[in-house]
């Protein structure tokens, strides 16, 4: 990892000139001004006070946030030689403060990344010989995580400086092949971007065609991985062309394989499948008439900016404020690309474990809220960390969890990457359950202890008071009014499991009336638990609509030794006769059914009647129905 801060470490560079080398770069990104203020003041000794009472507490933070990756950086750089397994950790150690350093702003890892390629443009133009580790180490992670985030024009130049300095034989190679045939080279780029204006001017396309410049780097990386010498390399022979919009880009890409012959396999449509950092073109390669194969690049002029700036193109301060990245996202689209940015950053972490080896030291994962803020976790973390982590009294409230948009159990093991949503009840407190390490719920020692916490200030509120109640008896399931007053019903705890949580409060709508094993869901209300209903309830589906956070997983308990029964509406219609509702009453004596509420209407001959009933499950309902549409006269026997 390469140190570039500490004196020592600048490779003679003087130390102011080299915070206005990181302040150009900055402005050639058209980063906002307290970047670039933060960056000409990297030199500086004042401390966190003293600079934001000179420069305010935006500057003063990204500096502040700069130095915690700059005292990471000196750590690795100090490490004995022979010392590689400290070495390593404190790679592991960087490489977390860079992410973290990102959940809280990017612009200081920005910083991080012009300060690298500063000192890699100081070195070689310096011609200053550096160890073989620190440039590859800039190639493994620094411009590794400038493609992640999608800035070329830092990562190209930081690659090929990077080589220049691993490999300096092969990087002067190269550039003299360049040059060697440099001028029959640039009379074919004009020939080329003559016919392509003309062409496309003729087909009232508006467009910018460049000759598209060539890496060293890039280049040497083809000639390995193909296993081809320079000549046969169309890198070198590359254009670009900018338009409008990606109507045109099609219509240009259409002109071009007109013109040219087209070779089917070099064609990506990155446009259609961007790549996972946002960066969208169309590629082809194609060939002349004398055999010369040359590439062309198709892309708006949105695009090309997306291409050369990443997510420094897109980062609105105005709209983040005082929480950094993770702050107020006003549009859709910005929120999804901050998102994705944010995973692009931890998949560029788990590159570069692989390549410096040390994934085995690391304890950590890194998850994102819904805002796109990184939260570090413990290997094996849950949902239920997770809200302790943001907030102990989220972590108190939680009652359920999405990850990645789906309902999960709250004992599921996130993994890095994932956006976890709590989901959670106005007021209310943790599970005991949760502090049974074999049921797996909790992996954090904070979020142990915050639970511990909370049975303890309700022990000592308890006992203060002269209670003799148990702390957490497990209250159970509430069943409607009318039918704790008339039923033989009794609710048994475990007969409705809100997914991931034990002993929680639930109750049976009344407008569906859930039976086992019926599909279920809960809704969490407002200070009256959670409500179970039928997932193909109406009122369910306006609920679900209108409040979706709020929906929970549920499930039926274990039925095989429950004696319980649950309310059910049935509706009926029947011929009116006499002693017709002596018939139906039978039918309910002789299945054993309870009746607990009755409602009838007759009009012109026809017999309206509404029965609560108690069963034990669907399979009993069905029973009946079937049974009821015996009697003499009924016509229709269905559960409402």
């Amino acid at each position: 990892m390469s140190s570039i801060v500490n004196t020592d470490l600048l490779f003679g560079e003087d130390s102011h000139a080299h915070a206005l080398g990181v302040k150009e770069i900055l402005l050639s990104l058209k980063l906002d001004e307290p970047s670039c203020v933060a960056a000409e003041y990297l030199d500086s000794t004042l401390n966190k006070e003293a600079l934001e009472k000179q420069l305010g507490q935006e500057v003063a933070g990204l500096i502040i946030g700069y130095r915690g990756l700059k005292a990471a950086q000196v750590k690795i750089a100090r490490q004995p030689a022979n010392q590689l397994g400290q070495s390593a950790q404190a790679q592991v150690e960087v490489l977390r403060k860079m992410l973290l350093a990102f959940a809280h702003d990017l612009r200081v890892v920005l910083l991080h990344l012009a300060s690298v390629l500063q000192t890699l443009r100081w070195v070689t133009s310096q011609r200053i010989e550096t160890k073989s580790s620190w440039a590859q180490d800039i190639l493994d992670v620094d411009a590794a995580l400038a493609n992640r985030l999608g800035i070329w024009q830092l990562k190209w130049e930081m690659e090929d400086l990077a080589f220049r300095c691993l490999a300096p034989d092969t990087y002067k190679q190269i550039a003299q092949l360049l040059d060697s045939k440099r001028i029959e080279r640039e009379e074919f780029i004009a020939q080329v971007m003559q016919r392509l204006n003309t062409e496309l001017q003729a087909a009232g396309i508006k467009a910018d065609v460049q000759g598209r410049p060539k890496h060293i780097y890039s280049i040497w990386k083809k000639m390995q991985g193909k296993a081809i010498d320079f000549a046969q390399l169309y890198d070198v022979r590359a254009f670009r062309i900018l338009v409008e919009d990606v109507k045109d880009c099609y219509a240009a890409l259409g002109i071009v394989h007109h013109v040219w012959q087209p070779i089917p396999k070099e064609f990506d449509d990155y446009i259609a499948r961007p790549k996972p950092n946002g960066y969208q073109s169309l590629h082809t390669v194609v060939m002349d008439s004398e055999g010369i194969s040359f590439e062309v690049q198709v892309r708006t002029q949105e695009m090309h900016k997306q291409a050369e700036y990443g997510v420094a193109a897109h980062w609105r301060y105005k709209e983040a404020g005082k929480q950094g990245y993770s702050g107020t996202v006003s549009a859709k689209e910005e929120y999804d690309r901050r998102i994705a940015w944010a995973r692009q950053l931890i998949a560029w972490k788990e590159d570069a474990w692989d390549q410096l080896k040390g994934q085995e030291l690391d304890d950590q994962i890194y998850v994102l809220t819904p805002l796109g803020q990184v939260i570090p976790l413990q290997q094996g973390a849950t949902p239920i960390d997770f809200a302790y982590s943001v907030h102990t009294d989220l972590g108190h409230r939680c009652r359920g969890a999405r990850v990645d948009g789906a309902m999960v159990p709250l004992d599921t093991r996130l993994k890095n990457g994932q956006t976890v949503e709590i989901i959670s009840i106005k007021q209310g407190g943790p599970s005991l359950d949760w502090l049974n390490v074999e049921r797996g719920y909790l992996a954090t020692h904070r979020a142990r202890s915050k639970v511990r916490a909370w049975f303890a200030a309700l022990q000592a509120e308890q006992e203060g008071d002269k209670e003799d109640q148990p702390i957490a008896e497990p209250v159970k399931p509430e069943l409607p009014d009318i039918i704790l007053r008339k039923s033989k019903a009794k609710a048994h705890q475990g007969d409705v499991l809100v997914v991931g949580v034990d002993s929680l409060l639930t109750q049976l709508s009344r407008c569906c009336r859930p039976v086992p094993p019926d599909a279920i869901s809960g809704f969490v209300t407002r200070g009256r638990g959670v409500s179970i209903h039928r997932q193909d309830c109406s009122t369910f589906k306006q609920l679900l609509a209108r409040a979706p956070e709020r929906v929970v997983l549920t499930e039926w308990g274990d039925r095989s030794s429950s004696k319980s029964l649950f309310p059910v509406d049935i509706a009926l219609m029947a011929v009116d006769r006499q002693g017709l509702l002596r018939d139906i009453s039978e039918v309910f004596s002789r299945l054993k059914i309870n009746v607990t509420g009755v409602k009838t209407q007759s009009r012109k001959g026809v017999a309206s009647m509404q029965f609560t009933i108690e069963i034990a499950s669907t399979d009993g309902l069905q029973h009946a129905l079937t049974a009821l549409l015996e009697v003499k006269g009924v016509t229709e026997a269905r559960r409402k």
